[in-house]
């Protein structure tokens, strides 16, 4: 189940995000304690978005001038986030993961509006799209879900609008953002290897082959059906935290 979740997750995250709201609760499901949940569903996914990145490597020969900088934000970010996941108590988390998987639902299906009628058409400076950065990579250290979106707004504030060049770009951000926050679970210890080694095989399948895939698929189509995923995850484990035992 998780082999295939990781893949699921993987192969998402490459064509349109939301790799998470499967491959977390999929850990969930399989009993390991928040958590390390969270930071196995991390170095799950990472290798999946190394692979797409990889995939994508054509596309993303032109962005050079914003990447370094991006990329530099995205390490620091990464790495504040996963510090602060480290320092928050399990039973606060588990209060907290339906109202993350709210914020990451709510982001995921209106992000790209309210991006739009934030910009209106406007180029943002690139100092501001690395701040906008840093602070998602702050709160993908911690948590992850939906940064793919977040991500593809900034580069749209950038004036990029070539899909697959974003995908990339946003791929390697991620795989940063990832990165950084993987060494910091590791050396603390967080990492379930047992249900992890399953997960990185299948989300390295997943994430070359979903972005091989990514330019015969059209996005909406697989936006749809994280957006299910999504908010029913998020219903599934507001009913479960504050309405067991009720």
């Amino acid at each position: 189940m998780l082999f295939v979740a990781a893949a699921i997750g993987g192969a998402l995250n490459s064509v349109a995000g939301g790799g998470s709201f499967v491959a977390f609760p999929a850990l969930l499901f399989a009993g390991v304690p928040p958590i390390p949940a969270n930071a196995t569903n991390t170095i799950a996914l990472w290798p999946a978005s190394v692979a797409s990145a990889f995939a994508y490597r054509r596309e993303i020969r032109d962005v050079k001038r914003e990447i370094v900088p991006m990329g530099v934000a995205s390490l620091a970010g990464g790495l504040l986030g996963s510090l602060l996941l480290l320092r928050t108590s399990p039973h606060t988390f588990v209060l907290l993961i339906p109202f993350l998987l709210l914020f990451a639902s709510t982001l995921f299906t209106f992000g790209g509006r309210i991006a739009k009628k934030l910009t209106r058409g406007a180029r943002a400076p690139l100092p501001a799209a690395v701040a906008a950065q840093l602070a998602i990579s702050v709160y993908g250290g911690y948590f992850g879900g939906g940064i793919g979106i977040m991500m593809l707004a900034v580069m749209t504030l950038l004036g990029m609008t070539h899909i697959h060049q974003m995908n990339g770009m946003k791929n390697i951000l991620g795989a940063l953002i990832n990165g950084v926050a993987v060494v910091a679970f590791v050396v603390a210890g967080a990492v379930q290897w047992g249900p992890g080694v399953f997960m990185v095989a299948g989300g390295i399948l997943g994430g070359y082959a979903g972005a091989a895939i990514a330019r015969r698929v059209n996005p909406k189509h697989v936006r749809r059906l994280v957006m299910a995923i999504a908010w029913s995850m998020t219903a599934y484990f507001f009913a479960k935290t504050y309405t067991a035992g009720s």
